[in-house]
Parts: C-alpha cells; sequence; structure tokens
C-alpha cells in the first residue's frame, strides 16, 4: 500500500507540476506565457495536493532525496527504500504521460523544441555543471532540512523519531511543505529550474525520450544525471546536518 500512495502522489505532484509548466510554455494555451510565479505557485500547490492525497498512508516522500535523507538518519527503514524509489519514478513517468496527453493538440503547434523538453524536465540557465551541481544540492538540502523542521515544529519528534504519515495526514502540514517548495523555487529555482527531486525530473525525462511528441528534439542526456545526483547528495545532507544540530 505504501509504494502504491507513492506511485500515486508522485503522479499527482508531475501532473500539476509539469501541467503548469505545459500551459505556460506550449503554444495556444490559455496560460501560455504566465511566468514563473505562475510555474512556481504550480509546483508547490502540486506538493501540497500530492501530499494531502497520499501523507497519511505513506508518509508522501514523492521524491527520492527524501526517502533518502530520511534512511540516512535511521528515521525510514532501509528496505522499503528501493520499492519507494522504484514508485516515485514510476509515478513521475506516469504523471508525465498525463501531461502529454492533456495538451495533446498543442505539442504540433509548438516549434521550440527546448520548451517541450521544458515540460518535462529541468535545464540550466547557464550550463556551469558544477554550479548546477551546488545549486541542485543546497535547494534540495533546504527542503529536506524544511521538511523535517515543519515535522519537529509539529511535536512528531518528541515522540522518539519522524512520523510523516501522522503529520502529513491532516491539518496545515501538507500546504506548508507546499509553501516550502514554493520558497525553493521563487528563491532558488533561477539557475537550475529547481528539479530538487530526482524522480521529478528523472521519470519525466525518460517520457519524453519515449512519448511521440513532434519536434521534440532531444532529451539532453548529458545534463540529465545532475537532477539526479546532486538531489540526493542534498537530501542527505539536509537531513545529516538537521539531526547533528537538533540530535534527531
Amino acid at each position: 500500500m505504501v509504494y502504491l500512495a507513492e506511485f500515486v502522489g508522485t503522479a499527482i505532484l508531475t501532473l500539476l507540476g509539469c501541467g503548469v509548466v505545459a500551459g505556460v510554455l506550449l503554444n495556444k494555451s490559455k496560460a501560455q506565457n504566465g511566468g514563473w510565479i505562475v510555474i512556481t505557485f504550480g509546483w508547490g500547490l502540486g506538493v501540497a495536493m500530492a501530499v494531502y492525497a497520499v501523507g497519511r498512508i505513506s508518509g508522501a516522500h514523492i521524491n527520492p532525496a527524501v526517502t533518502l535523507g530520511l534512511a540516512s538518519i535511521g528515521e525510514h527503514p532501509l528496505p522499503q527504500v528501493p520499492g519507494y524509489i522504484a514508485a516515485q519514478l514510476a509515478g513521475a513517468f506516469f504523471g508525465a504521460v498525463l501531461v502529454y496527453l492533456a495538451y495533446l493538440p498543442h505539442w504540433k503547434v509548438t516549434e521550440d523544441s527546448g520548451a517541450k523538453l521544458g515540460v518535462f524536465s529541468t535545464a540550466p540557465e547557464v550550463r556551469n555543471i558544477p554550479a548546477n551541481f551546488t545549486t541542485e544540492v543546497i535547494g534540495t538540502f533546504m527542503l529536506v532540512f524544511g521538511i523535517l523542521g515543519i515535522n519537529g515544529n509539529a511535536g512528531e519528534m518528541a515522540d522518539g523519531g519522524v512520523d510523516l504519515s501522522s503529520l502529513f495526514a491532516t491539518g496545515l502540514a501538507p500546504l506548508l511543505v507546499g509553501l516550502l517548495v514554493l520558497a525553493i523555487g521563487l528563491s532558488l529555482g533561477g539557475p537550475t529550474g529547481y528539479a530538487i527531486n530526482p524522480a521529478r525530473d528523472l521519470g519525466p525525462r525518460i517520457a519524453h525520450a519515449l512519448l511521440p511528441i513532434p519536434g521534440k528534439g532531444g532529451s539532453d542526456w548529458s545534463y540529465a544525471w545532475v537532477p539526479v545526483v546532486a538531489p540526493a547528495v542534498g537530501g542527505i545532507l539536509g537531513a545529516q546536518v538537521f539531526r547533528a544540530l537538533f540530535g534527531v
């Protein structure tokens, strides 16, 4: 059940997140040219809706960086890590396919292959791999550190550990996580598009490569490892530093 929840949650995240990018970038969309503020709000609300949907079941990691970060501090069972990550990747792929179908007539009337790829995956505005890697590490560090902070302020840690499933079942916590993602997008998303989630980038990038999108161009696999590896590093660092500072 937890793996199904991670699949569904990540699919919701990707449907709403990649969906808002499609609305802003693709030709003849009513949201075309809506801008970065629209995109970041769409992603933030997408995260919140995904967490509300499945938080009570799996903790709504919906992100391998979160799963790895929690596992690195002993707050998520190691045997579940591969299943969580596989479900997240599959969910992100499925969500991206739904975006493709939702915007089906718009791919043909959009000439810019870069915009089409941008619907599915991130790319740096200035391609400098060390700098891009650092940006993604910092953004994901803030994500996991912030999630643990939200969890800690809710009093869950005082009871002996991190229990995101109880925290994310009701109340404002899922909305706060969405606002955290919005803040990261607004403040740190400019350089790379803030993947901060290996599944969010890799799953849709695979969908882009496989789907029959007219004039889509390449999937930029030479950069693809950055939004996978850097968020994993950032997530683990965020969890480790939080534990070192606050004892969890």
